[in-house]
Order: C-alpha cells, then sequence, then structure tokens
C-alpha cells in the first residue's frame, strides 16, 4: 500500500431500519497519518457509521477495506486485531484494575496470549514492557500502578487511549472522546492527539467544533445519514450547506 492509498475505505455504506435510513451511501476514506473528522447535528447517523465500520451494526449495502482488504466478514474482534482501534462515548476501563493491568488486558488481546490464571500477567515481561510503552505514550507513568476508577474523568479517557493504541492500530476509531469533558480535560486530550497526529490515521467522531478544527486534516458532514459536504476545515467552515445542517443546533467557530 502506498502512502496516497487510504488505510480505510468505505464505499456506499447503507443501514436501513424498517423505512428509515440512517446511513445513506456513505463514502469515506482515511488516509494514512490524516485526522479525518465527522461532524454532524445530533440523529445525523454517526454512531451508527461508527458501528458499521467496527462490526457492530450490520450494514444492508457496501463495502469496507482496511489496508486494501476487505472486512466486511470479520466479527468485531476480527477487526480489531485487523488493525482498527476504538473508543468509545463512554469509557470501558475496569475500574477495579490498575491502568498497567487494563492496558495488559488489552496487549494481551492484541497478541492472542490466553488469560493465565495461575501467573498474574503482571509477571510476563513481553506485555508488561509493551503495556508500559503505551502508557508512557500517553502520559500515564505517574498513575501506572493506580486503579483506574481512583482516576480523574480524562486521566480514564487517557487510559482508554493507551488500551487502543496496544491493540497496535493501523487506524484509530475516537466515538466523541471529548464527551462529558471540561475545558482543561479536552485541551489536554487534543495536545494528546495532536501527538498522535500523524502516526495513524484517526477517523473522529466529535461535537466539540474547538477540537475538530483545531486537529483535523478533512472534514466530512453528515446529515440524515449521508455526507453533504468532505473537505478541509476552510472549506467545511464556508459550505453554506454546513450552516443550514448546524443551524439551531451547534454553532461552527468562525
Amino acid at each position: 500500500m502506498t502512502q496516497s492509498q487510504p488505510l480505510l475505505s468505505l464505499r456506499g455504506l447503507v443501514k436501513r431500519y424498517g423505512g428509515l435510513l440512517v446511513t445513506d451511501h456513505v463514502d469515506l476514506d482515511v488516509l494514512p497519518g490524516e485526522v479525518h473528522a465527522i461532524i454532524g447535528p445530533n440523529g445525523a447517523g454517526k454512531t451508527t457509521l461508527i458501528g458499521q465500520i467496527v462490526g457492530e451494526v450490520a450494514s444492508d449495502e457496501g463495502s469496507i477495506r482496511l489496508q486494501g482488504q476487505s472486512i466486511d466478514g470479520l466479527s468485531v474482534p476480527e477487526r480489531a486485531r485487523a488493525g482498527l482501534g476504538r473508543s468509545y462515548q463512554i469509557t470501558s476501563v475496569i475500574g477495579a484494575f490498575t491502568v498497567l493491568e487494563n492496558v495488559i488486558l488489552a496487549v494481551q488481546g492484541c497478541l492472542g496470549h490466553a488469560f493465565h490464571f495461575w501467573r498474574p500477567a503482571s509477571d510476563t515481561a513481553e506485555l508488561v514492557e509493551r503495556a508500559d510503552e503505551v502508557i508512557e505514550r500517553v502520559g500515564l507513568s505517574a498513575q501506572r500502578d493506580v486503579h483506574a476508577a481512583a482516576l480523574a474523568y480524562g486521566q480514564q479517557r487517557q487510559l482508554e487511549m493507551a488500551m487502543a493504541l496496544a491493540m497496535q492500530p493501523s487506524v484509530l476509531l475516537l466515538d466523541e472522546p471529548m464527551a462529558g469533558m471540561g475545558a482543561v480535560e479536552s485541551s489536554q486530550l487534543v495536545a494528546l492527539l495532536q501527538r498522535l497526529k500523524g502516526q495513524y490515521g484517526i477517523l473522529l467522531v466529535e461535537h466539540d467544533m474547538g477540537a475538530v478544527f483545531a486537529l483535523a486534516d478533512r472534514i466530512s458532514v453528515l446529515f440524515h445519514g449521508k455526507v453533504i459536504c468532505c473537505g478541509d476545515p476552510a472549506t467545511v467552515k464556508a459550505h453554506p450547506l454546513v450552516r443550514e445542517a448546524y443551524l439551531g443546533d451547534e454553532e461552527i467557530p468562525a
């Protein structure tokens, strides 16, 4: 695969629920190293689209290719092992486990290790080394041995990011990572994503327009399940249909 070829390619994705067309023949590419944001009013179909990509929602039409290979027939875990890393709108960390133990679980999933109930996973040097590497990358080394339940909310989102990175993805799918965060926590997560930018293809679904326009190389606007505009931030800001779609919902920053 060359640098110009997309890491993730969606063609004609459709999801219907009865007579309701939730995603309407969506075409979208994520290129190597780019942040491609998806924005749109509530009910535009963003969460359904992410579900289709990761395999939680079965598409009625269309195809998905990851690094040039079809993943249409793969399960959610198989897509993760193929290179799709994902964070959720709500944190999915295990509160009773430490930061290190949470990340080790993700590393085990990537490597296909079985769980050894008679031997703590933390005793396995390979797992600990890889876990520590991603913990450092997201800035949680000082919290390595802290239980996830004791972390601040923003730190829990950082931990979830570490768990996604531990799977060694080619594409990161970030589903509203700023949800529930205050201004300080959001700015810290934006700074983390800026450090990761260029190392992965990132598909970002986010309501925080400040974060979107700070991070995105390209933006696709979803409205009633259809991509009505795709381009760089300046193009999207100026598009009349985009402003109309957001009227009365969210204000796009000037």
